[in-house]
């Protein structure tokens, strides 16, 4: 008969090797890439067709993949929804192995990702491309009203084919265009959305009988000065009323009432009868980063701002909306940002010393003012400063830059960026320099 001590000793072995047994992976990769937008897609692409198939893997859940982008095109009724999305299938790199679940939470103690569905995947190197998070609980009644009678956003798939609609059936009032008081993707979206809708009035004979109004919680029309100036005076021009740090709190569908919050004025509550309002919603990081290890005190994955290289965690990067990097959250970003990201992970991969690529903070909101008007805004995140690809000034209003950014660029996107091969214009913009003139701002 076995004695006490002997089967509490049993009994621990058997219980730590149950523990050890329950923390391996169920599938180990060299790279693991959470995300299938235009980061994760990118960097997967490329790493993967170096390391080849069973190498790299994709934790995404959408079966869809949305150039959102072109949102602000389909909402203002100058492009086709079925434009902006392709299958996720489609799009996924032929090395790369999707996994079509959810994260639920890191390990990088362990290097490891758990998945809804319960799998534990090990990685060597991990690569966060999980996007933004959209809170629409954060301004009441908004979740409930959208997409009805009026109300709408160009920040959801299903909302944003409801806009030109409600925009066609306006016949004047109050037409209220919302900024949020938290970062979002493509920070110009907003906008841009009251500019062309500015516009489809006076196309449609209701302008004089309509009062646009733009609400941002922002304190100026747009945070880069450079671009800023033109398009507060285009708004002054276009007689569109700004009303600053004011944040959307409620929306009263059934009193056609939007409620705000004036944070420059000790948080005064204040109502605004509309007709149509779009709001850009509140965001912010993904639950599932904000509670991990990885995530700064904001809840964003904490990288370094040149190398995009984890700040504690020197096998994991990220890149794109979910990342600490202190620059505009958009598409033209992502494009820098990738080939920085993947020249210093495939350094590491292949165990070379090489000098550390470094991101100088680039991205581009080409600001739509009109259906056949655009200002190519691009500039530095970290600066301020302009960073322009064409030897012109580029504050100008112009029909190439929309074709360019209508027509060009999502080409650009759907066979260069998701496939690996486009890292942005930085070498056009070097080669362009010798024919720039000096500025004057």
């Amino acid at each position: 008969m076995l004695s006490v001590r002997t089967r509490l000793t049993s009994i621990t072995k058997r219980s730590f090797a149950t523990v050890t047994e329950a923390a391996k992976p169920d599938q180990k990769f060299k790279v693991v890439v959470v995300g299938g937008g235009p980061g994760g897609l990118s960097v997967s692409s490329t790493v993967s067709q170096l390391l080849g198939k069973n190498q790299v893997a994709v934790i995404e859940p959408s079966s869809k993949h949305y150039y959102q982008p072109l949102w602000t095109y389909v909402g203002g009724g100058l492009k086709n929804f079925n434009e902006s999305v392709k299958p996720m299938a489609e799009v996924m790199p032929s090395d790369a192995e999707w996994i079509q679940d959810k994260v639920t939470e890191f390990d990088p103690d362990n290097n490891t990702v758990k998945l809804a569905d319960g799998q534990v995947v090990g990685y060597d190197y991990l690569v966060v491309a999980a996007g933004i998070q959209i809170n629409w609980d954060k301004v009441k009644g908004l979740k409930q009203a959208l997409g009805k009678d009026g109300v709408t956003s160009n920040y959801d798939a299903d909302s944003v084919q409801k806009t030109y609609k409600f925009l066609q059936e306006f016949k004047g009032g109050n037409a209220l265009f919302t900024f949020p008081n938290s970062p979002l993707k493509c920070p110009g979206a907003p906008t841009k959305m009251t500019f062309l809708a500015e516009e489809a009035f006076r196309l449609s004979g209701v302008r004089d009988k309509t009062n646009v109004i733009y609400n941002t919680a922002g304190g100026k029309i747009f945070g880069v000065d450079h671009y800023g100036r033109v398009l507060q005076k285009l708004a002054d021009e276009r007689n569109i009323k700004l009303n600053f740090q004011h944040e959307l709190i409620e929306i009263d569908a059934d009193n056609h009432q939007a409620v705000f919050k004036n944070n420059a004025n000790n948080g005064e509550i204040s109502s605004f009868e509309y007709d149509f309002i779009h709001v850009a919603p509140p965001q912010g990081p993904p639950t599932f980063i904000k509670e991990s290890k990885l995530a700064d005190a904001a809840g964003w994955v904490d990288v370094n701002k040149d190398t995009l290289r984890h700040n504690k965690y020197k096998n994991v990067f990220a890149l794109g909306d979910c990342s600490s990097l202190p620059t505009s959250k958009t598409a033209a970003a992502i494009t820098a940002e990738s080939g920085v990201l993947k020249h210093n992970l495939i350094a590491d991969i292949q165990g070379k010393k090489v000098e550390q690529a470094v991101y100088d903070g680039y991205t581009s909101c080409p600001l739509i003012v009109g259906r056949n008007e655009l200002i190519l805004a691009e500039f530095s995140g970290y600066t301020g400063q302009p960073l322009e690809t064409f030897p012109v000034d580029q504050r100008g209003i112009s029909r190439v830059s929309q074709f360019l950014n209508k027509e060009v660029i999502p080409a650009i996107y759907w066979n260069g960026l998701l496939k690996g091969t486009w890292t942005g214009p930085g070498l056009f913009r070097r080669m362009l320099d010798p024919l720039r003139p000096k500025r004057d701002n």
